[in-house]
């Protein structure tokens, strides 16, 4: 092999080193963060991912120039390769999607991605009667949902708003237990495949 052969080898262990290596580490170590709600960590991993699974191109780059240099294109190996590095990209792209989830998730139960939003205010020009006698501390008798009257239910209705923040709550940690779930399996999947790529490369 010529010196530029050995500098382009060099150049795709290093990138393997130092591109997969930390990414595939930041992707493992998601789910351990997001079952602890530690959101500011779930951040950091996800830019970490980010930026590592970017980094990972130049790995797929110098080893069709090394296979270009060495005339081994028309080798199986390198075909099965190539198609791995395709498929660990797709899952890259499909785990950060879920970081995200799982980050829009933990910050904000009662975001759009837990199927909630929280209920609107009505401004206080637009407060009923029954609203402003509430807003000074009393209520008239005749007042609609006052318990005094027939068919009131004030009490029924003071409920439903920490009925509605806890399901808020229980849909969020949902929504972050499946994002978890599904980017410890495809964390898994995508070390498999370095794993196997990696096992062609040194006994091919």
């Amino acid at each position: 092999m010529s010196f530029s052969g050995h500098a382009i080898l060099a150049l795709h262990v290093a990138a393997v080193i130092f591109a997969i290596g930390p990414g595939t580490a930041a992707i493992m170590s998601t789910p351990r963060h997001i079952r602890r709600g530690n959101v500011t960590v779930v951040r950091h991993l996800y830019a970490a991912t980010r930026i590592y699974s970017a980094a990972t191109i130049l790995v797929l780059v110098f080893g069709l120039i090394l296979a270009q240099m060495q005339n081994d294109f028309g080798k199986w190996w390198v075909s099965v390769s190539t198609t791995l590095f395709v498929v660990a990209a797709v899952l890259l792209v499909l785990i950060m999607r879920d970081q995200r989830k799982a980050i829009t998730a933990l910050e904000n139960p009662a975001s759009p991605v837990s199927g909630t939003t929280p209920a609107p205010v009505a401004p206080a020009s637009q407060a009923g009667p029954a609203d402003a006698a509430s807003a000074s501390g009393t209520a008239p008798e005749d007042a609609p949902g006052n318990g005094s009257t027939a068919g009131g239910g004030r009490e029924g209705d003071e409920e439903r708003p920490g009925r509605s923040a806890n399901s808020v709550i229980k849909e969020a940690a949902r929504v972050a237990a499946v994002e978890r779930g599904r980017i410890a399996s495809l964390s898994g999947i995508v070390g498999l495949i370095w794993l196997v790529t990696l096992v062609l490369m040194v006994f091919k």
